[in-house]
């Protein structure tokens, strides 16, 4: 009997044991997953939370017992809870950060961005605008509308999608009604981009015509 009370003793403490040591984490793991917590909804699933700790701090922690922290600023107190049971009161900031594209040179109006045109850089999230392009692949194979400066962040009014369509071009006229397909020569009277109305010339009517630009070189009459 005594044997199996040992035995039970020892297989409960084992299992604390373990718990704990799963349990343990460092204090800026702990602080967080606190500071994810305040911010909530206000934090883009892809940021990064930077936790910068000052003064003197635990190496492990098993949980903070309190935590504060300012919104605005990312400042924060908190309680850590060792795993013999301590409480160490610890302070710092928590910094969100967000990567986000930026061109690796300057271009130039009427250029197309290409991988090898933009990198990207890690920035404070306050410093990020409401139409900052935070995905490089919204910018790859945009066209440049407004010069952009090497290292800078993009702004969305600053690329267009490229265009299909140059004033001037000859362009295939496409008519399509579900019924009869038919095809002419055309030229165009002004820019498009994919999607986008232009006026054409049918070059064997001599008519003017209301088209939608579906590719390169080819316009589609607007039924």
């Amino acid at each position: 009997m005594l044997r199996l009370h040992l035995l039970l003793i020892f297989g409960v403490l084992a299992v604390i044991s373990s718990v704990a040591m799963v349990a343990a984490a460092t204090p800026e793991v702990l602080v967080e997953e606190r500071a994810r917590e305040v911010w909530g909804s206000q934090l883009p699933d892809n940021a990064n939370v930077r936790i910068r700790l000052s003064g003197q701090r635990p190496d492990e922690a098993v949980m903070l017992s309190a935590f504060w922290m300012d919104r605005d600023t990312g400042r924060f107190l908190a309680n850590a809870v060792t795993g013999e049971g301590h409480t160490k009161r610890i302070e710092g900031l928590a910094l969100a950060t967000l990567e986000v594209p930026v061109p690796a040179r300057r271009l130039m109006p009427g250029e197309i961005i290409s991988d090898a045109d933009i990198r990207t850089v890690e920035l404070p999230l306050y410093r990020v605008g409401a139409y900052t392009v935070t995905a490089p692949e919204k910018l790859v194979g945009m066209e440049v509308r407004r010069m952009l400066t090497q290292g800078h962040q993009v702004m969305t009014q600053s690329v267009i999608s490229p265009r299909v369509i140059l004033r001037g071009d000859r362009v295939s006229i496409l008519y399509d009604d579900g019924r009869m397909v038919l095809t002419a020569p055309g030229r165009a009277m002004e820019d498009a981009h994919q999607g986008q109305e232009i006026t054409v010339v049918n070059l064997v009517s001599n008519k003017t015509l209301r088209v939608q630009a579906r590719a390169q070189g080819q316009v589609e009459v607007i039924r």
